[in-house]
């Protein structure tokens, strides 16, 4: 790459020639006062053409957002996570069309024999929202927790509805791993070896003490219903539904104390639990390198095109009604990644998929022009379905991608 951005206003990076709109986008955030600190990346079939970082580490604007700087991203973590599984897909260690039972025989208990690897990833499991309430306690304690999951009845038939399994996905991905794989490593081990050592990326699924204070951006959040009232376009039922606590969609968003005080995912203590669904912590630049790499063919990570057409297939809707129970919108989901709906434009076609977290962060991959895309933020952000500023960066990229500039012949 070979266009520096003006350091001015604490914005660096780098972009390659014709891809000058999305380093104009991204400052004007700043400029605009929409941001903090904040990292976008993108890569095209293998070669970063964007890298970009900028503002400030911490509210009182005293520690520069760096190179090397890493933030929370909250559920952009679950397509994350998802690459392990997908790797031992590759490597025949797990069948997607197999019963999780299969692997984990205490998952059958309370009607949830029947639950395939595939329903599980395409939040169709029934097993949104936990009858027992979570605490720190549970988090920090596998046994408890995994006892508590096994013991859990699916709240819809399985495989007849969809409903956004916002905290429990990690849990049950992060067990299901470690029954298949060979060694019984952990999920956030399993990544850290198949997925971030062969990438390069720093991303990390359990936050090691040797990532410092210094390289870690404190997230400023709010409350999400606060924060949802402010999306004009926010679905009527999604706020009805998070401000009544009997719904499902409260239950599978505020049943812990870190869904009510976003902020409180700084805590390092926290961090360093492998909270597969929520508490990732990563960079823009290893987030976009990892979807790159999927939407090349996942080379590097030695998938094959077998678990990669996973991805990128057309979803179904589920027999009972594409609606989801707990998003309350068409919103679809396929193998642990969102997929592109009306409502939900993304990428260059249907092949495309991502996954965004709260506060604005995403990871997508568009395997039509093998992009790797992600934005990732340290000010909580609020859009329906995902955050305004980074769908204005994706435009901007996608506006580089398709004008003259760009050699058509690059197109996969």
């Amino acid at each position: 790459m070979t266009r520096r951005t003006r350091n001015e206003d604490q914005i660096h990076g780098d972009v390659a020639p014709g891809y000058g709109a999305v380093a104009d986008t991204f400052r004007r955030h700043f400029h605009e006062g929409r941001e903090l600190g904040a990292a976008c990346s993108a890569y095209r079939e293998g070669e970063p053409v964007v890298d970009l970082w900028g503002g400030y580490r911490n509210a009182a604007r005293q520690l520069p957002w760096e190179r090397d700087t890493v933030v929370p991203v909250f559920s952009t973590t679950k397509g994350m996570a998802t690459m392990a599984i997908a790797v031992a897909h590759s490597r025949g260690n797990l069948d997607f069309d197999a019963r999780v039972a299969t692997y984990w025989p205490e998952f059958a208990a309370n009607g949830k024999d029947a639950i395939t690897v595939r329903q599980l990833l395409a939040h169709q499991a029934g097993l949104a929202a936990l009858d027992e309430r979570l605490d720190r306690g549970i988090l920090t304690d596998p046994e408890r927790l995994r006892a508590l999951l096994a013991r859990q009845s699916p709240l819809w038939p399985p495989g007849h509805r969809q409903g956004y399994h916002a905290w429990t996905l990690g849990f049950y991905e992060a067990e299901l791993l470690s029954r298949v794989d060979p060694a019984g490593r952990t999920l956030g081990r399993a990544f850290a070896d198949d997925v971030a050592a062969p990438l390069g990326i720093d991303f990390h699924i359990g936050l090691p003490d040797e990532v410092g204070d210094r390289r870690l951006a404190t997230f400023h959040g709010v409350h999400p219903i606060r924060g949802l009232f402010q999306i004009r376009d926010a679905p009527r039922a999604l706020l009805l539904g998070l401000c009544n606590p009997r719904s499902l969609t409260a239950r599978a968003f505020m049943s812990l104390p870190l869904a009510r005080d976003p902020s409180s995912i700084n805590d390092r203590d926290l961090l360093r639990h492998e909270l597969a669904s929520v508490g990732g912590v990563g960079n823009a630049r290893g987030v976009a390198r990892a979807y790159g790499d999927l939407a090349t063919g996942g080379r590097t990570l030695g998938l094959r095109p077998e678990t990669v057409a996973c991805f990128e297939a057309s979803v179904p809707s589920p027999a009972g009604g594409r609606r989801d129970l707990v998003l309350r919108s068409d919103i679809r989901f396929s193998f642990g990644y969102a997929k592109p709906y009306p409502g939900f434009p993304l990428g260059s076609s249907d092949r495309s998929y991502a996954m965004a977290g709260a506060g604005g962060s995403i990871g997508m991959a568009d395997p039509d022009c093998g992009i790797g895309f992600a934005y990732t933020p340290n000010l909580m952000g609020f859009g329906s379905p995902t955050d305004p500023r980074e769908v204005a960066l994706r435009d901007a990229l996608y506006r580089c991608v398709d004008g003259p500039a760009q050699d058509p012949r690059a197109r996969r």
